[in-house]
């Protein structure tokens, strides 16, 4: 259980706990996240026989992580110690964990969400959204993206490798499951007014925007991919067409004007595509994301040397242009000139000169991204964080 200053139902959420694990005959242990209590609430769990695990990194990520690496079980059960979730029922997730299942979620719309335990806002906007999202961008089988009571395997958990410290944890775990293919099922659980007396840590709007901020930046595809490939097909259709001559439609007449910003949306496509790539990469060697064998082929093709000869075609055919036009202006004795036939010619060619340097730059900053750099305190490539712990066999553990 992740804690701060929960004094108030923390000692109901152990001894509910500590019930379910003596009436099944489970053997495990009962592992408290603390971020820094000051309400005596570590005192409160060491005399219910808790482990206290102190966190020096605050945040509902961060408890939840220490925890689950001090633990010593097999399995693990997360929950809020705010007593919102009912840890007498557990059964649901112990099953499905000993059938093999290596994420196990709650889901709290099928279980049932008592009158006062979420507010209507989370219940029929952000939560379902959120899901939504995450069931389109990732493929997550789940229907309750933010549960916050799910079970997992330790072995899971050490695979999964999770890196964020803020509610965005939860969102991490479930995605990086889904894309590492682990089994993952659902089961019913009932969710309950928290028993505290004060306003909870959880700010609605600013944790929905963050996980939704999280899940964008943790699928470059929809945020900058796939918006990019369609700015370029369309800037470049534009830029066909309009370099041979206007276009009437209508009434409405495209011509050098629309040039300028089809070549435009080409180049803000093409940074858009840019930053996919860049963003992938820099989850992958993050730990992040899981290792994109993709990511890999595309390497094995694009490479420094094949950026630098692009972007410098690329370069050259815009000063190629650029050239033209001026001998062009030199034989008009640098007088007036045609403004649509000269635009037709300098836009595309300094679309080119523009795209070449954008070319030559995300190359060389593509080939920094992909060196790898060994991190001062894990020994090893970034993103690498082994564990040789032994794994006990019959535990389950809540956390």
């Amino acid at each position: 259980m992740p804690c701060l200053n929960e004094a108030q139902t923390l000692e109901t959420c152990i001894r509910k706990a500590r019930g379910f694990l003596d009436q099944h005959r489970i053997n495990g242990e009962i592992v408290i996240g603390d971020n820094g209590s000051t309400d005596g609430s570590v005192q409160i769990a060491e005399r219910c026989g808790a482990r206290v695990v102190h966190v020096p990194v605050r945040g509902y990520g961060a408890a939840l992580y220490h925890a689950t690496m001090a633990a010593r079980g097999r399995f693990m059960i997360m929950g809020d110690s705010d007593d919102s979730y009912d840890f007498t029922s557990l059964m649901p997730f112990v099953e499905k964990l000993r059938e093999g299942y290596e994420l196990v979620m709650g889901n709290r719309f099928r279980g049932g969400i008592r009158p006062g335990a979420m507010p209507w806002k989370n219940q029929y906007f952000g939560n379902p959204g959120l899901t939504a999202i995450g069931r389109l961008f990732f493929g997550c089988p789940v229907k309750d993206f933010n549960c916050g009571l799910r079970g997992y395997s330790r072995e899971a958990f050490v695979r999964m490798d999770l890196q964020t410290t803020g509610m965005e944890y939860a969102s991490e775990m479930v995605i990086k499951a889904t894309l590492m293919g682990l089994r993952i099922t659902e089961v019913p659980t009932t969710l309950d007014p928290d028993g505290r007396k004060r306003p909870p840590h959880m700010r609605p709007w600013r944790d929905g925007w963050r996980n939704l901020r999280f899940m964008l930046l943790y699928s470059p595809r929809w945020l900058f991919l796939t918006p990019g490939v369609l700015l370029m097909i369309a800037g470049l259709a534009g830029m066909a067409v309009l370099r041979r001559g206007p276009v009437k439609i209508g009434r409405v007449n495209f011509d050098v004007h629309t040039l300028m910003y089809a070549a435009a949306a080409v180049l803000i496509g093409f940074q858009a595509v840019s930053f996919s790539v860049f963003t992938k990469v820099f989850a992958i060697s993050e730990g992040l994301l899981p290792p994109d064998p993709r990511v890999a082929r595309v390497g094995r093709y694009v490479s420094l040397e094949a950026g630098l000869i692009a972007g410098t075609l690329l370069l050259m055919l815009g000063l190629g242009g650029s050239v033209f036009a001026v001998t062009h202006w030199g034989g008009q004795r640098f007088g007036n000139l045609d403004p649509e036939q000269m635009l037709r010619l300098v836009i595309p060619s300094a679309f080119a000169i523009m795209l070449g340097c954008q070319v030559l730059l995300n190359s060389f900053f593509l080939s920094v991204l992909g060196l790898r750099v060994r991190s001062p305190g894990r020994g090893g490539a970034i993103g690498d964080r082994n564990s040789d712990e032994p794994l006990a066999e019959d535990h389950v553990i809540h956390h």
